[in-house]
C-alpha cells in the first residue's frame, strides 16, 4: 500500500527532486548488486518492461560482426534468441530441456571451439519452471575465454544475492515490478564500465540505445524521452522497504519461507512439483496437473480467481502444469489462505 501511495503526487521530469531521486535509485541498485561506480559499474534505467530492457541490452551491446551465444532452458531464453534473430544479430543457442540447467562443461567446450563468440547470455531464474541456473559457474568459464557475460535477472534480482564482479557479469537486466516490489514502468541494466563503453555507436534502436541513455543520465540527470515518474516514485519507496526488511537477504528469507509453506501444503493435498527439490528455486514453483478425470485447469483457475487468487498457467512444452509465485508483497499468512482456497476448490471439483 505504501508503495502505491508514493505515486499519489506529481513530480516534473526536470525537477531537482526527481533528478536526485533517480540518482539515488541508480546508486542503490548498484549497491544491491554489490558493486558501485567506484568498482567499475554503472546503472542505466530504461523506460518500458523488462523485455524492453533485454532488447536494449542485446541491441546495444553486439557489434555488427558480434556473435551471441544464448543458453536456453525455457521460454525466456527462447525469447532472447528471437530478439537476436529480429535484430539481425549472429547467434547460436545451446538448448536444454526445461528441467535441466545448461551445462557448464558444454559451455566451456563450445567457447573453445567457437572463438568468434563475443557475448554469452543466460536467464538466472527461468520462470518457465522456476529453476535457478548457476550464473557464478558460467561466469568463471566465460571470463576464462574473455567474453562479455549477460544475465537476465528479471525474476531474481533483489531476492537472490548476487555479486556482479564476483560472477564476472558485464550486463545484468531486471525490472521495476519483480522482487523489489515496485510497479511496472521501467527496467534497468547494471553494466561494467568496459562493457558499456563498447556499446557506443552500436545501437540498433534510437529509443533503446543503452549508451545514449546512460550518457544523458550522466550529463544532466534527465531521461532522453519521457520518464515513468510515478513508477520511479513507487520504486524509491520500494527500495526503502527492501532495506527495512533486511536487504536482499531479508527479502530472500521471506520468499523462501513462502516457498516452503506453499510446497508443504501442496504436497499434503497430493500435488507434485515438476522439478526435483535440488533444482527448484524459491521464486516460482511449477506443479504437475493432477492425473484425475475431474481436473480441468481452466475451471481450477477460475474458481481460485473467484476467491481472490491468481495463479499462472504452465509454459512447459513437455508437460501439463501450472505455476504459483512466491514473490511480491505476500506473507506466509497469504500463502496459507491460498492453500485453504485450493483445498476448497479441490473438494468442489472432486479430484
Amino acid at each position: 500500500m505504501t508503495v502505491k501511495q508514493a505515486m499519489l503526487r506529481d513530480l516534473g521530469s526536470r525537477d531537482f527532486e526527481f533528478i536526485n531521486l533517480v540518482k539515488e535509485i541508480r546508486n542503490q541498485l548498484l549497491e544491491l548488486g554489490n558493486v558501485s561506480q567506484a568498482k567499475g559499474y554503472e546503472c542505466v534505467i530504461m523506460q518500458g518492461s523488462g523485455t524492453f530492457g533485454m532488447e536494449s541490452m542485446i541491441s546495444s551491446a553486439l557489434a555488427k560482426d558480434g556473435h551471441l551465444l544464448v543458453l536456453v532452458n525455457g521460454a525466456y531464453g527462447e525469447r532472447i534468441s528471437k530478439m537476436a534473430k529480429v535484430q539481425g544479430i549472429r547467434y547460436d543457442a545451446l538448448t536444454y530441456d526445461e528441467d535441466q540447467a545448461p551445462s557448464v562443461q558444454e559451455l566451456d567446450e563450445f567457447l573453445a571451439k567457437n572463438p568468434s563468440v563475443t557475448h554469452v547470455v543466460v536467464v538466472h531464474c527461468e520462470t518457465t519452471t522456476g529453476i535457478f541456473n548457476p550464473i557464478k559457474e558460467y561466469g568463471t568459464v566465460i571470463k576464462k575465454h574473455g567474453k562479455r557475460y549477460m544475465v537476465d535477472a528479471m525474476s531474481s534480482f533483489g531476492a537472490v544475492p548476487v555479486d556482479l564482479a564476483e560472477c564476472h557479469i558485464d550486463f545484468l537486466v531486471s525490472s521495476s515490478n519483480k522482487c523489489i516490489e515496485g510497479v511496472p514502468g521501467f527496467s534497468f541494466t547494471l553494466v561494467s564500465q568496459g562493457g558499456l563503453k563498447e556499446c557506443e555507436g552500436r545501437a540498433r534502436s534510437l529509443s533503446l540505445d543503452l549508451y545514449a541513455q546512460w550518457k544523458g543520465l550522466e550529463n544532466n540527470g534527465q531521461f532522453r524521452f519521457t520518464p515513468p515518474t510515478h513508477s520511479l516514485l513507487a520504486y524509491h519507496q520500494a527500495i526503502k522497504e527492501l532495506y527495512e526488511e533486511g536487504g536482499v537477504e531479508g527479502r530472500s528469507a521471506r520468499y523462501q519461507h513462502n516457498y516452503q509453506t506453499l510446497v508443504g501444503g501442496m504436497r499434503k493435498m497430493g500435488f507434485t512439483e515438476y522439478l526435483p527439490a535440488e533444482k527448484q528455486g524459491y521464486i516460482i514453483t511449477t506443479f504437475n496437473h493432477p492425473e484425475h478425470k475431474n481436473f480441468d485447469f481452466n475451471a481450477f483457475y477460475e474458481k481460485l480467481n473467484e476467491r481472490g487468487f491468481a495463479i499462472y498457467p504452465g509454459k512447459l512444452t513437455k508437460a501439463d502444469c501450472f505455476r504459483i509465485g512466491n514473490i511480491g508483497r505476500i506473507s506466509t499468512e497469504d500463502v496459507k489462505a491460498l492453500l485453504a482456497a485450493i483445498a476448497e476448490v479441490k473438494a468442489e471439483m472432486d479430484f
